[in-house]
């Protein structure tokens, strides 16, 4: 935990935020400013900077980390028709919380167009 990461601070409980789904090493809460219907960020509970870290972290905690947002998209319905789940890195990839979050966007077409 770092004490200055508003992420880091929504895990410890001194932030308030409106959880959607936590476990023992994963956090989901409610977009404060919703770019869609649904707008979940989805977080480890450990501070992990970005996803340029991710080779810190062991092979199973990047399984446990994605099969959790698909726990999220499960109750939250959304697995059909379905939804989108997208990490920002660093600066130009327009980060600006540097706690790697994923945010898992839903509730509207979100395709670049038809196919088929």
């Amino acid at each position: 935990m770092t004490d200055n990461c508003i992420f880091c601070q929504i895990i410890a409980g001194s932030l308030a935020s409106e959880k959607v789904l936590e476990n023992d090493d994963f956090l989901a809460i409610k977009d404060a400013h919703p770019k869609a219907p649904v707008h979940i960020l989805v977080m480890p509970k450990r501070h992990i900077r970005s996803l340029n870290e991710i080779g810190q972290v062991d092979n199973g905690f990047c399984l446990n980390m994605l099969e959790f947002i698909v726990q999220v998209a499960e109750k939250l319905d959304v697995v059909e028709p379905g939804y989108r789940v997208i990490t920002n890195v660093g600066r130009g990839g327009g980060q600006i919380i540097f706690h790697l979050h994923w945010h898992l966007i839903a509730g509207k077409s979100l395709g670049f167009g038809q196919v088929g």
